[in-house]
Order: C-alpha cells, then structure tokens, then sequence
C-alpha cells in the first residue's frame, strides 16, 4: 500500500465517540481562558502593574491558551475526564489566593461583594465571548487537521465516515456558527434602512478568496497526489466552497425573509431536508451514488456530499443568524448577562431533548449529509461552548472587582452606569479591543487575520505531512511537531497584530 492509500485509510471508516466527552473536551477552552485571566489577575495584585512584556505574554498565552489543547487531544485523551476537574481546582486555588490576599486589605462582606458585582454595568457594544469563540474554533481546528495525522491524536476524534459524533465533525459545524455570528446581517443596525439585496452584494465580492482558495486547494491536492478522505465532500469540492456558497445562500434568505425570523428558517431547512433523507432515495444517492455502487462519473455524483450537505450548512447558519441577533440586544448590565446564560441553557437543554428525539425516529448524527440530527447537534455545543465562555468573561469579571486596576485582555471591563453625568466617551473601553494591552493579547493577534491563521494553518498542515512519515512518528517527536506548529503560527499572527497589519482586501 502506498503512502498515500494508508494516509486515506488512517483516516477513513471511523464513528466517533460519545456526546459527554465531547462536551468535557469543549470546556477546556474556557477553563484554559479563566486559568489565564486569573493569572494575569495575580500577577498585578503581586507587583501592582499589568504583565507588559510582550514576550513573557505570548509566553504565557500559548502555554495557557493553545498547549493544554494540543495535550488533551493527544497524550491526554486517556484522561480527558479528569481534566476539567484539575483545571477547576487550580483556578480555584488561585482565586483563593486572590481572595484572601484582598480580605487582608479591605474586609468587605463577600455578601456584598456579590451585589455590588450584578450591579456592575458593560460595555453593550462590545462581547468579547463572540471573539473567543470564534478564535478557539480557529485554534481548534489548526490543531486536529495536524495532529490527526499522528497516531497519538485519538481515532474517535476524527471525522466519523457516515454515522457519529467526531471532535472534528463539531469543529466543520462550528466554523459555520461562528461566521454567521458576525455575518453583515447581524452586525447591521436594525434602524439603518439599506437596500434589500445590498448585503448579498457585499457577500458576492467578499466570498471570492473563499472560491479562489477553494480552487487552490484543489489543484495543489490533485497535483501533489495528497491524501484526502473522498467522502467527506467529494471529489473536488471542499469547504472553502461550502463556507462561500452557505454565505451567498443565506444573504439570499435573509434578503427574502425577515432576519429576526431566521431561526423559522433554518427549522424549515433542516426539517425538510431531513424528510428528503428519508423519504427519498437522497440518503441512498450520497451514501452509494446514482447506480449504487459508489460512482462517481459527472461532477455531481463526484461531489454529492459537499454538494447536498449544503442545506444542513445553510441550516446552521440561519440559527446561528438569529444566536447573533438576540446577542444584540442591550445587556449592559452584569444581571442582565446572567439571565441571558440561564435562558441560553434552558435552550440548550431543549436542543439536547430534541437531538435524542431526533436520532431515535428520524436519523444518528451524520456530518457527511448535514442531516437534522447533525444541525441540532452543532447549534446545541456551540450555544454551550458559547455560554461557557460568557460565564467566563462574568467571572473574570468578578475577579477583577477584587483586584483594583487590573484588566484582562479580551474580556469585559466595567464601564460606569449610562445614566450618569460623565459622557459616554469618557467611559472605561474594553482593554484587549481598543485598550493598551491589546497588543499582548494572543487571542486579539488571531482575530485580526482569522482567515489567514486557517490558510496557514492548512499550508503547514501539508507541509508537514509531505516531509514527515507522521503514521509512524513517535509521541515525543510528535508533541514537538505540533507544538512547534501551533508556535509558529500563532507567532506569525502576533508580529502582525503588533505591526498593525491586517491582511484582508477585499
């Protein structure tokens, strides 16, 4: 067998693991971002000034923020159980420390110290959880197109080949998610009258590196015979073409049907691309082809999965469309943040009821027709993954109300209440978006060339692969690979960020 065919088969014919794993492995990111806040938070109470050093603080971010990740997914598999769990208790230790450290100078109520905390007014024009999400989808998915490659990185995380719930059949979902968080529908003005189609406009010029990357991906694949799992998408399709051709469709919707019913929309999307499935010969048709037998002669039998798997996408959008309207709504208050997580769980629960029901009449998850179970399944871990870091940011919230003059990057600062004398501009802004330590903010490089850190995380990923035998590879060699991948990556996004250049033109 070539090197290639056992590439394809390390890769193929796998199911996935079970739902509570994947929700453990999901709250290490935000454990991960806690762990760091509150370490930052230490470091000012101990020498009463904020980490500057450039240096020291990629240090830190990549050691907090991105290799716990790479271990869990790999040597940590094993106990990926126990991880949350010691994670919690050391970020629970230092708050302790934090804690008692500030009774020794004010003895304030801890009673009061709660009151005081869901009074506390943010800034309503900035959340910092949309970011973070999106920038962890990002780091999360550069780590597994790598490491999934390695024997160490867990089969059941890898894309399952027809039925299951993978790691990395979330993370194609989730990356869908978070674009629609911040798709032009959402970020516009509810009261800015504009043309109905204009947003489709600006989507047509802004999806063509999407197609011109797509495209490239293509060629360089089929000219270097790189390995490649055919029926994830097919034979020339990819998701670059599914990210540009979801954006276009669902700017069409939403110039069609009013955006704030969005969520009716991607119901009627799923449900009735679901009774397609199973009502049709559909189901069979990307599963086995038109004649049965797995052809794939013409383009649309060669590219049937990432072709029809487009309504499942498109479906995932348009609730996460609405997921991104009702974060619009004005909750400038500590208070008010809380009861948007209560209710964002109680969703989450009726999601969790509804994907069981789901999977027991209709069909299992399956990524590869992005069928109803598949877009419950995605739209209920990302609104937790979401939440988890909202519940984060009040923390570090709470935290820093302990601890006077500290600030965290890439999360709330308290601003003073809208109803008072001074004016809106002289306001405490959000450090990490526009404050003096954004630019040692590890999470803030990455968000200002998203697209880049992927398409660099990709050509990397293939670099790797070309020179290394990485079936074979042993764990140390391996841990080295990842983590000197990760690095470079995340170093090339922080020189930009702290040169100011954002390499986007269109």
């Amino acid at each position: 067998m070539s090197q290639k065919h056992l590439k394809e088969a390390f890769i193929s014919n796998l199911n996935g693991t079970s739902l509570v794993e994947i929700s453990l492995g999901l709250s290490l990111a935000p454990l991960c971002l806690l762990c760091r806040g509150l370490l930052l938070i230490l470091y000012h109470l101990c020498y009463g000034k904020p980490l500057s050093s450039r240096k020291y603080s990629l240090l830190l971010d990549f050691l907090v923020l991105v290799s716990p990740l790479v271990f869990a997914c790999t040597v940590l598999s094993p106990v990926i159980f126990f991880m949350p769990a010691i994670i919690t208790a050391f970020c629970a230790g230092i708050f302790s420390k934090i804690y008692s450290q500030r009774q020794h100078e004010t003895r304030v109520p801890f009673r009061q110290i709660v009151k005081d905390f869901q009074k506390t007014y943010l800034d309503p024009e900035y959340i910092p959880a949309i970011t973070v999400f999106r920038v962890y989808i990002n780091v999360l998915t550069s780590i597994s197109i790598l490491a999934v490659d390695f024997p160490q990185y867990p089969r059941r995380y890898a894309k399952t080949e027809t039925y299951g719930t993978g790691v990395m059949d979330f993370g194609v979902g989730a990356f869908i998610f978070g674009n629609a968080l911040v798709c032009p529908e959402v970020r516009q003005k509810s009261d800015v009258t504009q043309p109905r189609f204009s947003n489709m406009a600006r989507q047509f010029f802004s999806v063509w590196p999407l197609i011109f990357l797509g495209i490239g991906r293509l060629l360089s694949v089929k000219s270097i015979e790189y390995h490649e799992h055919t029926s994830e998408y097919g034979v020339h399709w990819n998701f670059f073409f599914t990210l540009a051709f979801v954006r276009l469709a669902a700017s069409l919707l939403l110039a069609i049907f009013p955006k704030n019913k969005s969520w009716i929309v991607a119901i009627n999307l799923a449900v009735l691309y679901q009774l397609a499935l199973n009502t049709t010969s559909l189901k069979m048709f990307i599963l086995h082809g038109s004649n049965g037998r797995d052809t794939r002669a013409g383009f649309v039998n060669a590219n049937r999965e990432g072709l029809l798997s487009l309504f499942g996408y498109l479906a995932i959008y348009m609730a996460s469309v609405q997921v991104g309207l009702c974060l619009l709504k004005c909750r400038s208050s500590v208070q008010g943040w809380i009861e948007a997580v209560r209710f964002s769980l109680l969703t989450v629960l009726v999601l969790f009821l509804f994907l069981h029901l789901s999977q027991l009449y209709a069909d299992p998850v399956s990524r590869r027709m992005a069928n109803l179970s598949y877009c419950v399944w995605v739209v209920a871990h990302c609104l937790t993954l979401f939440t988890w870091f909202v519940a984060t940011d009040l923390a570090l919230v709470f935290t820093k109300l302990l601890v006077r003059g500290s600030s965290v990057p890439c999360s709330w600062d308290v601003v003073k209440p809208p109803h008072t004398s001074t004016q809106r501009e002289t306001e405490a802004v959000p450090l990490g978006r526009e404050g003096k330590l954004s630019h040692v903010c590890l999470i803030s490089a990455i968000n200002k060339n998203q697209l880049l850190f992927f398409l660099l995380a990709n050509v990397m990923t293939g670099t790797v692969n070309i020179l290394i035998d990485t079936i074979h590879s042993q764990t140390a060699f391996t841990l080295s690979i990842l983590h000197l991948y990760m690095f470079f990556n995340c170093l090339i996004m922080y020189i930009l960020h702290a040169k100011n250049i954002v390499l986007k033109f269109w």
